[in-house]
C-alpha cells in the first residue's frame, strides 16, 4: 500500500472518531437536558409532596440565617451599649488642671487609646445640672466638690488584654482616685459571642445534614417506585451514571427551590423586625445601627442548597443502584 493510501486511511479513521465523539458528547448534553427537564416536570406533577419537601428544607436552611442575623445585630447592639466605651479615670479632689493635662498628655501616648478627654469640675456640674432632680441640689452647694475627669477611649483593634493592662497602670499613678471601666462586661459579651458563633456554625451544619436527608429519603422513595423501570435500563446495558442523572437534578431542584425560600424568609424576617429595631434605634439617638444579611450570602444560599441536594441525590441513588445490581 502506498504512503499517500496509508495516510488517507488514517485522516479518515481520525475523522471518524472524531465524529463519533462529537455525537457522544452531543448525547451527554442532551441526556442532561432532558434530565433536567424530565425531573422538573416529576416535582410539577406531584406538587402537594414537592412543595412539602422544599418547604421542610426551606424552613431547616432559614434557621441559620436567622440566627445570623439575630447574632450580628445583637453585636450591634453591644457597641451602641457600650463594647468600646470610654474610660472614666476619677482624679483626686485637689488636684490642679495642669496636674490634670499633663497625665491626660502622658497618658495619650499609649498605643491603646484613640482619645484622651479632659473634662473640669464645672463641665461635670453642667451634666448633673441638666439632670432632673439634680439642678436644686447643686445650687444650694457653695463649692464644686467634683473632681477633674479624664476619659479614656480605646482603640477598636485594642485586644482586651491590652485594655486590662491599661487600667491596671491608670489606677496606680499618682493622683488617680477611681477608675470606672466596662472591660470586665466587654469580655462577658465577647465570650457571649464567641459562643453564639460557634452555636449557629454548628447548628447550620445540622441543619445541612437534616437537608441532605430530606432530599436523600425524597430521592430514595422515587427510585423505589421506578425500581421496574431501572431494572429494564440495567437490562439493555445503560450505565449508572445514566440511570441516576435525572435524580441527581430532582435533588438539584429541591435544593435550589429551598435555598430561594430560605433566602426569601430570611428577608422577611428582616422586614418584619423592621419597625420595632427602628423604635429601638430612636431611643439610642440613632447610635444603634441594625444590619442585615449580606446581599452575597442571600446569594449563596439557594447555590449551596442545590449543591447539598445533589450531594444527598447521589448518595442515595448510588446506594439504590448498588442494591439493584
Amino acid at each position: 500500500m502506498s504512503e499517500s493510501s496509508e495516510s488517507l486511511l488514517a485522516a479518515e479513521a481520525s475523522s471518524r472518531n472524531v465524529h463519533q465523539r462529537s455525537n457522544r458528547f452531543g448525547n451527554w448534553q442532551e441526556h442532561h437536558r432532558w434530565s433536567a427537564g424530565s425531573s422538573l416536570r416529576r416535582l410539577a406533577a406531584r406538587p402537594l409532596g414537592s412543595l412539602l419537601t422544599i418547604a421542610v428544607m426551606g424552613l431547616a436552611l432559614a434557621l441559620p440565617l436567622a440566627f445570623y442575623l439575630l447574632l450580628g445585630n445583637v453585636q450591634q447592639l453591644g457597641h451602641a451599649l457600650g463594647q468600646s466605651q470610654a474610660i472614666s479615670v476619677f482624679l483626686q479632689p485637689g488636684q490642679s488642671a495642669p496636674q490634670a493635662q499633663m497625665l491626660a498628655q502622658q497618658l495619650g501616648d499609649r498605643p491603646e487609646l484613640a482619645s484622651v478627654i479632659v473634662k473640669t469640675p464645672q463641665q461635670g456640674m453642667d451634666e448633673l445640672a441638666k439632670m432632673q432632680g439634680f439642678s436644686g441640689a447643686l445650687q444650694a452647694l457653695e463649692e464644686n466638690p467634683l473632681p477633674y475627669v479624664l476619659q479614656l477611649q480605646p482603640r477598636d483593634e485594642a485586644s482586651a488584654q491590652s485594655l486590662e493592662q491599661l487600667v491596671t497602670d491608670v489606677r496606680g499613678m499618682q493622683g488617680v482616685d477611681l477608675v470606672q471601666d466596662s472591660g470586665t462586661w466587654r469580655q462577658r459579651l465577647d465570650a457571649l459571642l464567641g459562643v453564639g458563633n460557634r452555636v449557629v456554625l454548628v447548628l447550620a451544619a445540622l441543619l445541612a445534614v437534616a437537608a441532605l436527608l430530606v432530599v436523600g429519603n425524597t430521592v430514595r422513595v422515587d427510585i423505589a417506585s421506578r425500581s421496574d423501570e431501572i431494572g429494564v435500563l440495567l437490562v439493555i446495558g445503560a450505565s449508572g451514571a445514566f440511570i441516576r442523572r435525572p435524580y441527581l437534578y430532582s435533588g438539584i431542584w429541591y435544593g435550589l427551590f429551598s435555598g430561594v425560600l430560605a433566602g426569601c424568609l430570611a428577608v422577611l424576617i428582616e422586614l418584619t423586625l423592621a419597625t420595632p429595631v427602628a423604635q429601638l434605634s430612636q431611643a439610642y439617638d440613632g447610635k444603634l445601627q441594625i444590619g442585615g444579611l449580606p446581599a452575597g450570602l442571600l446569594l449563596a444560599v439557594p447555590l449551596i442548597a442545590a449543591t447539598l441536594g445533589w450531594l444527598g441525590a447521589r448518595l442515595v441513588s448510588a446506594w439504590q443502584l448498588r442494591k439493584a445490581v
